[in-house]
């Protein structure tokens, strides 16, 4: 005799047998036992849930000589007959193959006849979401008037595709996810009477991966026992079968996320996909641990909404000191679109890696949470007294920035001799390498800045031009400016006063760009000519 799937073997045959849809279960029961029967059902859920289990069920229950409690006995003649499938009284429709006008033409025709045994004739649609426009139409005027000897019973995944015409048509019912403990429950149950040991972590991860659907769980256990046939299935075993990875993994990579350490982070994906992880697995998987992690850090009365051990909840408990809300949630930004992205895509591992990278450089992006992330980097690289700055000659300078910031601009001012207005030239064409000597972030801000002087006044102060409100904000700060006067007494040998404008401001539309014809000669590293255009108008 051929194998029958563990979700074929123990599918339920009463109501009492359900799991996780109590609601559906118990308002159908009164039904039935009042004789409250409805002509149109309509079950909608996701898959697994046990919609086509309870319209089968019913279909039973309705037609039962000798009901039990509103459930069927499964003994009657007419029980017997729906559960061997040759009863002609309950017709299955699978609405993704027979979806056209002519198959519902030919249910309106049928449902003329009375049912050659038992009460009901009974039509279960299987996702009716697929019937077209034209089908629906068809089953109006039936699914609102049916013979009193006739009930239809809609099963769909997609509710929003059924028009509001048959809805209003119908009695609704929606299915739920089932629990993780109900699905765990029903598991150990199971296995008991297979004879199958196991250990109860494993079950959880396996009812947990199922996500909701008691289908799917059975379908996932049947595989790991079958890959370990005869032997007591460990979590470990279920995570090798599955291709999912342990939590301590999870753990290890969000610390070198944390640590900024980009290598790390990429030779802990190489063990995964070494051992044959499977990466949009990992992908859902990691999200989930982040997201446990916020809950965690956000308020310790969520914790009863984590499915996890002891241990794991104390070690998400440490993690969550670890990292800041604004660097958490970047990161679940950052995992929930490549989830959406990895689905599809031929190169995952690849997506895996350039996200693990994001991770590890905020300054790869330049969003409100990356750069909170890189503003707490540099303090922390400050407070261990790490220099900041990169190019050679800059970390000592870097290191002693702090310093030098808090003493007064005017303090060195009386060594060197102050920039006169055509020294502001000079600046401009130096703007590169002046910039190249901050320390990061001011760096990345002074990038996009654009050094002004005012022409109408002709005074040797230094404007520098920001256009984001952020940078300007960051940038216009006592120490800030104190460092930036600093590189430009180091490049040009001049003092230049520095003050921070915003584009656009009204108060300093008078301001006017420094001509740059070196700076051209650097760049393109060829003679360069200005033509003098009286058409043109700078500002």
């Amino acid at each position: 005799m051929s194998y029958t799937a563990l979700y074929r073997k123990f599918r339920p045959t009463t109501f009492e047998e359900v799991r996780g849809q109590d609601h559906i279960v118990t308002t159908l029961k009164n039904q039935i036992q009042a004789g409250r029967i409805g002509h149109a059902y309509l079950f909608c859920g996701t898959r697994g849930t046990g919609k086509t289990t309870i319209a089968k069920i019913l279909a039973r229950a309705v037609n039962c000589e000798n009901p039990k409690d509103g459930s069927p006995c499964n003994e009657c003649a007419a029980c017997r007959a729906i559960l061997d499938g040759v009863s002609t009284n309950v017709i299955e429709i699978d609405a993704a193959s027979n979806n056209g006008v002519d198959n519902i033409r030919e249910i309106r025709e049928e449902v003329s006849y009375r049912p050659t045994q038992g009460r009901y004739k009974v039509y279960i649609i299987d996702e009716v979401h697929m019937l077209s426009t034209g089908a629906f139409n068809a089953l109006l005027k039936t699914l609102e008037e049916p013979p009193e000897y006739v009930i239809f019973i809609l099963a769909t995944t997609e509710v929003n595709k059924i028009p509001v015409t048959i809805l209003s048509r119908c009695q609704r019912y929606d299915f739920r996810r089932i629990t993780i403990d109900t699905i765990a429950g029903r598991l150990q149950e199971l296995m008991e009477r297979e004879g199958v040991e196991a250990e109860e972590k494993a079950v959880r991860y396996v009812a947990r991966a199922a996500d909701g659907s008691m289908r799917d769980a059975l379908s996932l256990l049947d595989q790991c026992i079958a890959f370990y046939l005869g032997q007591k299935l460990t979590y470990d075993k279920v995570l090798d079968v599955l291709g999912t990875v342990d939590t301590e993994v999870f753990s290890r990579l969000l610390r070198r996320a944390l640590d900024r350490d980009a290598a790390g982070c990429i030779r802990i994906l190489e063990e995964m996909v070494v051992r044959g992880r499977e990466m949009g697995q990992f992908v859902n998987d990691f999200t989930w641990y982040l997201r446990n992690l916020l809950l965690v850090k956000s308020s310790d009365e969520l914790e009863d909404v984590l499915d996890v051990s002891t241990e794991n909840l104390r070690q998400l408990k440490e993690e969550s000191t670890m990292v800041e809300l604004p660097a958490l949630m970047r990161y679940i930004r950052i995992f929930s679109d490549l989830s959406g992205q990895i689905r599809y895509s031929s190169q995952k591992r690849i997506l895996v890696e350039i996200a693990l990278i994001r991770l590890c450089r905020p300054q790869m992006e330049n969003d409100s949470s990356s750069l909170l992330e890189r503003i707490r980097t540099l303090e922390e690289k400050m407070e261990r007294g790490i220099p900041v700055q990169e190019a050679g000659g800059a970390a000592h300078r870097g290191a002693d920035m702090t310093e030098q910031a808090r003493q007064p601009a005017e303090a060195e001012a009386p060594a060197v001799q102050k920039a006169a207005p055509e020294d502001l030239k000079r600046i401009r064409e130096q703007w590169r390498k002046i910039v190249n000597q901050t320390t990061p972030p001011l760096k990345i801000y002074l990038q996009e800045a654009v050094p002004k002087y005012d022409g109408n006044t002709g005074e040797s102060r230094l404007f520098v031009e920001l256009s984001d409100r952020t940078a300007c904000l960051y940038v216009n700060r006592p120490e800030k400016i104190a460092e930036l006067e600093e590189a430009i007494r180091t490049v040009v040998g001049k003092a230049a006063q520095v003050e921070i404008v915003l584009a656009g401001e009204g108060n300093r539309r008078g301001l006017s760009e420094i001509p740059v014809e070196e700076l051209l000669r650097e760049e393109v590293q060829m003679p360069v000519e200005i033509e003098d255009d009286p058409e043109s108008e700078y500002e």
